[in-house]
């Protein structure tokens, strides 16, 4: 008779079994929570640094711009523009689109009367993003790396301008001693359509547009029809074509030089999601400066001559407004500082990143910029 063996194998009971198993899963997830946990955090913060590094490239671009505000213009510039039916306006390219919440935006007047200053204030000028107006401010200076006062400046005819370089240095030349002086035309730098130019012709100023491409070295068009209306008949006051004498009778032409403006507007563009800051030079097509930005407000202090007195915080300077009455009769070549009261950006930083709720982040900036080359005075001079 053979002997049974009492030794069972050795191993997990089912039991035993789903114990390890739940407790496997336990671990297993609380690891996989805090991965995803991590992994969340560095997607936050990445993508903060991300925000605040775009941000404050568009706040040292718009800040920079507004601290040149008028720069190369006489102080407390004034340049009338064409005055006619035909109204100069901003914010338009050379498609004729018009940008500036949907259309175009004229310049300030006195009386019936277009002038181009150093800063031109856009109070709720921008479009109304989430139930709060935007301003739009525009900035303008003349272009210190193209050395177009070096020319002498002859108007050929009604549309066109001649340069030609003197056989001495120009006493209006900015051009460093040891600096090319570029061709109006060079593919760099040189005149391109949209470009405002502005004339000097003795005691008169005229601003006009370049309207074609400038293939010469030596002559460029203003032709008339120009998307920013700048370019007017010759009866037409302080348009570059009244500047023209014919010939016969045989009058010496008008002669002087110019300088390539820089007339920049920053505004938000709601058109797309999320809203965009913009940038716009001249004629040209605006250009995105950072995305997300949500709004943009201003406030001006101006300095009253007659008076000797300030007006503080003004969010409509010279309009006369109820929050505006201690600049009322002001202009805006009286500005002395732009306060920026508020340009917010706002980003979604995590949508829903392995399932996780979405969550949003913001940045703000508030600071005051002096507008010295408006307002300042020597009062050590000679």
């Amino acid at each position: 008779m053979s002997k049974r063996s009492t030794n069972r194998k050795k191993g997990f009971s089912l039991l035993e079994m789903t114990v390890a198993t739940a407790l496997g899963s336990l671990v297993v997830g609380a690891a996989v929570q805090l991965y995803v946990q991590g992994v969340g955090a560095t997607w936050t913060v990445s993508q903060r640094a991300e925000m605040q590094q775009d941000f404050r490239a568009a706040s040292n671009m718009l800040t920079k711009d507004l601290s040149l505000a008028g720069a190369g213009l006489t102080q407390g510039a004034a340049i009338q523009l064409p005055t006619s039916s035909t109204i100069p306006v901003l914010g338009c390219d050379q498609s004729k689109t018009c940008y500036i919440n949907g259309a175009s935006v004229k310049y300030p007047e006195q009386g019936s009367t277009p002038f181009l200053y150093g800063l031109l204030t856009g109070y709720n000028a921008g479009p109304t993003i989430s139930g709060q107006t935007t301003d739009t401010v525009t900035v303008v200076y003349t272009d210190p790396n193209f050395y177009l006062d070096c020319y002498t400046a002859t108007v050929a005819s009604a549309t066109t301008v001649t340069f030609a370089l003197p056989s001495t240095t120009s006493t209006n030349c900015t051009a460093p001693s040891s600096s090319k002086i570029q061709s109006i035309n060079d593919s760099a730098v040189g005149l391109t359509p949209g470009d405002l130019v502005l004339f000097t012709f003795g005691s008169t100023q005229v601003v006009a547009e370049v309207y074609g491409a400038t293939t010469s070295s030596t002559t460029a068009t203003f032709a008339t029809s120009d998307p920013l209306s700048m370019n007017q008949g010759t009866s037409v006051t302080k348009s570059l074509g009244s500047q023209y004498v014919a010939s016969p009778p045989a009058t010496a032409p008008t002669t002087g030089y110019a300088v390539r403006l820089l007339v920049i507007t920053y505004y938000l563009d709601n058109s797309v999601t999320p809203p965009r800051l913009m940038r716009q030079i001249n004629g040209q097509s605006p250009i995105p400066v950072a995305e997300s930005v949500v709004y943009l407000k201003f406030s001006y202090d101006l300095f009253n001559p007659s008076t000797n007195t300030l007006a503080l915080n003004q969010p409509n300077p010279g309009s006369g407004d109820s929050s505006d009455t201690a600049s009322n009769n002001l202009l805006p070549s009286q500005i002395t500082q732009i306060h920026i009261l508020n340009m917010a950006m706002d980003s979604s930083v995590k949508g829903s990143l392995y399932g996780l709720a979405g969550g949003n982040q913001s940045v703000d900036l508030q600071t005051t910029v002096s507008a010295r080359n408006l307002t300042y005075v020597n009062n050590y001079g000679n």
